[in-house]
């Protein structure tokens, strides 16, 4: 069984679920043009994943093999509807630009993910802490992706101008194919980083 420390700072980097596992990208590519929509999707992912990963390992002795992953998704679905619900009620603005896309998190492949990997055989703090961590590690790119793709597309951040109302920015960056090629460089960043990481440990091993 993994330690607390591993369980927690490992999806970080070294198996972030997104640079490394490669999971969630859709929906990076579907709110990272603003980063106000970002901020509010990655929290609402973070709380998501950390809950329903407790929740499932809480119930995992007596949920039903052949129907687990009808329960794991009624309880993200439950989970999701009031995230959508509070969205909506104290963050208009950001629920009408995220649009569908809160409702999605049903199916995100990083929470059933962690649900069926984790969760199922590992005990309940453990699980929150593996849920929380890998939200943390998809919220690592969304945020900074988000960040630069409305510096450089809108010239602005969080809805400030940060630049003469004359600048138009690129629109290339908050177009899909902007939106792969940063996310992109961000993966590449952070492989680098790992590789360089684990590099250091085996030349210290020696």
């Amino acid at each position: 069984m993994k330690t607390v420390r591993e369980v927690t700072l490992d999806p970080l980097l070294k198996t972030n679920p997104v640079t490394v596992r490669v999971l969630g990208i859709c929906s990076l590519l579907a709110v990272t043009a603003k980063l106000h929509s970002a901020v509010i999707m990655a929290a609402a992912l973070i709380v998501i994943s950390g809950i329903s990963s407790l929740t499932v390992s809480l119930l995992r002795r007596q949920i039903p093999c052949r129907i687990r992953m009808i329960i794991e998704l009624c309880i993200v679905a439950t989970l999701v509807l009031i995230a959508d619900m509070f969205i909506k009620a104290y963050f208009y603005t950001a629920a009408k630009e995220l649009s569908i896309y809160v409702g999605l998190i049903i199916t995100n492949c990083i929470i059933m993910g962690r649900l069926e990997g984790f969760a199922l055989n590992n005990p309940p703090l453990l699980s929150l802490a593996d849920g929380i961590s890998n939200g943390l590690g998809y919220a690592l790119i969304l945020i900074p992706a988000a960040a630069l793709r409305e510096f450089a597309g809108y010239g602005s951040v969080f809805g400030r101008q940060l630049f003469p109302r004359s600048f138009h920015g690129n629109n290339f960056f908050i177009t899909p194919a902007g939106g792969f090629i940063v996310i992109a460089l961000f993966i590449w960043l952070a492989q680098t980083v790992v590789m360089k990481l684990r590099k250091n440990k085996k030349e210290s091993d020696k």
